[in-house]
């Protein structure tokens, strides 16, 4: 476990338990097996989550889902290597025009300068030098944590920086790069063709490939190799949140998948250090 006087620090931040599963994994572990200290902060508790595991949707389980939820996020963060996480505190909004959307603790509806408050005082304490987040266009899936994510990111990273700004929160802190994790729509691609090579009906229609793709902006990619059952297992830990015999997950073979697409891609939103691109390492131009 790496502490805080770790030469190389990561901050992940996401909106929901899981999330950190499907966006980042196999980056996050593999800086981990390199010594790099790596803290997650999750903003919400995912408690407007549905159980999407046919075998676990029972009342017992729905009745204490959050604290299921903590529980797998735990877990997830244990196997992907995350040296300590942090929740921001905020209830999970919903989709639009759900009443978890308009409980007033979500954190779609917290106030900006409290959110990037709170973040403000994580990113001065563990002093990351790269921060991952999500991208300024939302429109693939437009989940208004998501979005505030981004949002409440990019504010605390300008406001971090600020000895002026939340002076009670630490001793600023210059973050020296942000990126923006990206599914590209290659990967997507790939996983397509390999159902139609393996005989196995796809999960990808028509309105999949007609989503917004981001290929032509990403700056970075990251081997992630030799970690699918890393990236695997994360998911599975989130046991109410993911299927285990989802088509879109897991309607390949292991063996299948492991192949497919071994990267994951971001977009460099900003380096305050000199670092070409394309970049193959996030920590370019600081080590």
């Amino acid at each position: 476990m790496a502490d805080r006087d770790a030469p190389l620090r990561l901050l992940s931040v996401h909106a929901h338990p899981d999330d950190e599963a499907s966006k980042g994994a196999g980056t996050v572990h593999k800086y981990h097996l390199e010594g790099v200290r790596s803290t997650l902060v999750c903003c919400t508790g995912g408690e407007a989550g549905e159980i999407l595991n046919p075998a676990l949707d029972r009342p017992e389980i729905a009745e204490r889902l959050p604290e299921v939820r903590a529980e797998e996020l735990a877990a997830s963060a244990a196997i992907i290597g995350f040296d300590e996480v942090v929740m921001l505190g905020y209830r999970d909004s919903g989709m639009p025009d759900t009443p978890a959307n308009a409980d007033p603790g979500c954190f779609a509806r917290a106030p900006l300068d409290e959110a990037v408050g709170r973040l403000v005082e994580v990113i001065r304490r563990e002093r990351p030098q790269v921060l991952l987040t999500y991208g300024d266009d939302q429109r693939w899936y437009p989940h208004p944590d998501h979005i505030r994510v981004y949002e409440v990111s990019m504010a605390a990273v300008e406001a971090s920086a600020d000895a002026d700004r939340y002076p009670e929160a630490g001793e600023p802190w210059e973050v020296a790069k942000v990126y923006w994790s990206v599914w590209a729509r290659k990967r997507m691609e790939e996983m397509h063709r390999a159902f139609v090579d393996n005989g196995i009906e796809s999960p990808f229609d028509d309105a999949w490939f007609e989503r917004p793709s981001h290929d032509d902006r990403i700056t970075t990619t990251i081997d992630v190799d030799g970690l699918y059952e890393i990236r695997a297992g994360a998911l599975r830990a989130h046991a109410t949140q993911i299927d285990p015999e989802s088509p879109f997950w897991f309607g390949l073979p292991d063996e299948v998948l492991a192949t497919i697409h071994p990267y994951e891609d971001y977009i460099r939103a900003v380096s305050t250090v000199d670092a070409d691109l394309p970049e193959d390492d996030l920590f370019a131009g600081l080590r």
